[in-house]
């Protein structure tokens, strides 16, 4: 089907249909090609057209990722384009990561440009990950309005965005395992943070890639507006700060994940799905290490001796490592290859989400009410724990992100025994939390919530999509 398909049907139409045409808006998306990036974009393409019927959408990605999302199930008036895999496979992108990102920011505009001046319908609007640097200067050049996605948290393109107060105060560069317990307490909207809870720009890969993202903060303020994949509760201080700092409007219109898709009485046709309704209320450890960079082989053998003599029911999306994970953790649980990890997390069985603290992640974890042990591995998951466990107190930490030591299987069996243990003071208090920030992100989404009004509002001024 033609991206045009939808709209642009002027054949068998009387008079009184013309003027609902003519506000036909045809938004084109430009996600980062990354998981963690295309499902937020995909999760607010399907919201812009279940809200508005004149909205058609053309999901632009890499003929890789069309091999990957091409058949997952989705509205008729959102189609896929493709450009040639200019870029670095998926299935590598871990390997050499600095090289990757070159390659999205200098390898995919002249092929989205491409695509773009071949569509047939005109284009209203384009919505692009902000990773998509050039798509700024191309939305500039082509006339097109252009917002910018923000798929990580406001707190982390705050500390981006004031930077140079790093500089200014002595705090950038620095050696984070001799200065890491530092305090930063002069970043607008931030509430007081260690140098170790910033993202990971300090050293190796996050210094080598940190030029690239202070220059898509630069970027994106040539755009018409943000969108944020959050909802304006949970972080509201801070987003309270870059709307009145930026040039131009903030919408917080999420969480951006797949909630309307939910069944409230699904099948149980999974296996892990039987075995979760086969377990008390509340006693399963939910473990997921992420989708793209992943822990040594040392410290997953300790994670692994860890969980196994903590003697905590888990079930662990093991990926590749399923069958080697299994044998090694033992019966107390189940390792799957892959899982819809927002149903797991909702299941009444799942007490618990041992997480990376990946944007998505942290809030399919908020939006469930699960309280979160956090286990960061890479950039902006180090702030994302310190909001989950020291903002938001819905959530402990596996280890200290200042050290780079091994955490040894002790320290984690008695964490874990201690985060599942359903009496201990400090686990209710983190349970209560966790409810509390359920209810507020429920709020939000229910009708006149903040995220739905943020959501109108974007349709209405930005889109001008009546």
């Amino acid at each position: 089907q033609r991206p045009d398909s939808v709209c642009s049907d002027f054949g068998n139409m009387n008079m009184n249909d013309i003027s609902t045409s003519a506000t036909c808006c045809h938004v084109v998306a430009m996600p980062y090609p990354g998981r963690g990036h295309i499902n937020p974009m995909m999760n607010l393409c399907k919201l812009l057209v279940s809200k508005n019927t004149n909205i058609t959408v053309t999901f632009i990605v890499t003929e890789e990722w069309l091999g990957f999302i091409g058949s997952t199930p989705k509205p008729p008036s959102i189609t896929f384009q493709s450009i040639p895999n200019v870029i670095p496979s998926e299935l590598v992108r871990a390997a050499n990561f600095p090289e990757f990102v070159r390659s999205v920011y200098t390898k995919m505009e002249e092929p989205v440009e491409r695509v773009l001046d071949r569509l047939e319908m005109p284009v209203s609007a384009i919505i692009a990950d902000t990773y998509v640097p050039w798509a700024v200067s191309l939305g500039n050049r082509k006339n097109i309005p252009l917002a910018s996605l923000w798929t990580m948290s406001p707190s982390v393109l705050t500390v981006l965005y004031y930077f140079d107060l790093l500089k200014q105060n002595g705090h950038f560069p620095v050696d984070i395992s001799e200065r890491g317990k530092e305090v930063v307490d002069y970043i607008p909207g931030i509430s007081s943070t260690s140098l170790a809870d910033l993202p990971t720009f300090f050293s190796g890969i996050g210094k080598q890639v940190l030029g690239a993202a202070l220059e898509v903060i630069s970027l994106m303020q040539k755009a018409q507006c943000v969108l944020f994949t959050s909802f304006y509760e949970l972080e509201c201080q801070v987003i309270d700060n870059l709307k009145a700092t930026l040039p131009f409007p903030v919408y917080s219109v999420g969480p951006l994940i797949p909630h309307t898709t939910l069944d409230p009485t699904p099948s149980s046709n999974n296996d892990y799905v039987k075995w979760l309704n086969s377990q008390p209320e509340r006693s399963v450890l939910y473990i997921s290490l992420g989708s793209f960079l992943s822990v040594s082989k040392e410290q997953m053998d300790e994670i692994v001796k860890g969980i196994r003599s903590s003697g905590v029911k888990y079930l662990w999306v093991g990926r590749g490592e399923t069958s080697s994970i299994q044998e090694a953790c033992g019966e107390m649980g189940l390792v799957v290859p892959w899982c819809d990890q927002l149903r797991v997390l909702s299941h009444p069985s799942v007490g618990g989400f041992w997480t990376h603290c990946g944007w998505n992640s942290t809030l399919e974890g908020i939006y469930a009410g699960v309280p979160m042990l956090t286990f960061p591995i890479f950039w902006d998951q180090v702030t994302d724990r310190k909001l989950i466990v020291d903002d938001w107190k819905v959530g402990m930490k596996v280890k200290d992100v200042a050290s780079e030591k091994l955490v040894d299987s002790e320290e984690i069996c008695m964490i874990v025994r201690r985060f599942m243990d359903l009496n201990g003071d400090s686990s209710k208090e983190m349970r209560r939390r966790s409810s509390e920030l359920k209810e507020a992100c429920s709020q939000a989404l229910s009708k006149g919530g903040s995220s739905e009004a943020d959501l109108d509002a974007f349709i209405q001024n930005f889109l001008k999509c009546h």
